[in-house]
């Protein structure tokens, strides 16, 4: 099992330098792995990227949202696909597979929701996009603030929120504060028992 995840930006013709999002967004895929191989970004503002253990795809997503949303006016649509991977090619838009294949259909139906999954187990997704569409309703209000400190937060898991303060030269209250704004504890317990749910299905 993998996962793969296809997107594209929302509002990326009104970005003022693409370059800022892009660099951004491509230093956030580096950490799976190289492109074209593992992902790959098309037509300026598509992108899909290969995630090994499905376990961990909502946490990228949600780093890739924060990543994009630090940009004023941008937002980013993704479809989450699971399953197999039945032809591995040199680039990931050649690969091929039931991930890759509900990845592509599932992006094809979003409408108004920016995140969505689609895996071979009804009930994990019934419960997941449900819970995916309340998060969302503080997810896609995010200010620049709060993705950058949600961003911040997924790359320096192991640090405290003093520390964090010190990185963004701001007070340790302000951490908090916007943490809570961003609803960070809540995502991170949705993120956690998405992880588990997915870890007892490929285990079982």
């Amino acid at each position: 099992m993998i996962s793969v995840i296809t997107g594209d930006i929302i509002n990326s013709r009104k970005a003022a330098d693409p370059g800022e999002w892009l660099g951004r967004l491509k230093t956030t895929f580096k950490t799976e792995g190289p492109t074209p191989k593992v992902w790959e970004v098309t037509r300026g503002d598509s992108f899909q990227i290969e995630i090994a253990q499905p376990e961990n795809v909502l946490l990228k997503a949600l780093h890739i949202k924060a990543t994009v949303k630090r940009i004023p006016g941008l937002d980013v649509r993704m479809a989450i696909g699971i399953g197999t991977k039945s032809y591995d090619a040199p680039k990931i838009s050649e690969a091929n597979g039931d991930a890759f294949v509900r990845s592509g259909r599932l992006f094809d139906q979003l409408k108004k929701n920016t995140l969505a999954i689609s895996s071979p187990w009804e009930d994990v997704d019934r419960v997941i996009n449900m819970c995916l569409e309340l998060a969302l309703l503080t997810v896609d209000r995010w200010t620049p603030n709060s993705a950058e400190i949600v961003a911040l937060t997924i790359e320096n898991p192991s640090k405290t929120q003093l520390e964090l303060a010190h990185i963004l030269q701001i007070s340790q209250g302000r951490i908090s504060e916007r943490q809570q704004r961003a609803g960070y504890d809540e995502l991170m317990k949705l993120e956690a028992y998405f992880k588990e749910s997915i870890q007892q299905k490929n285990n079982g």
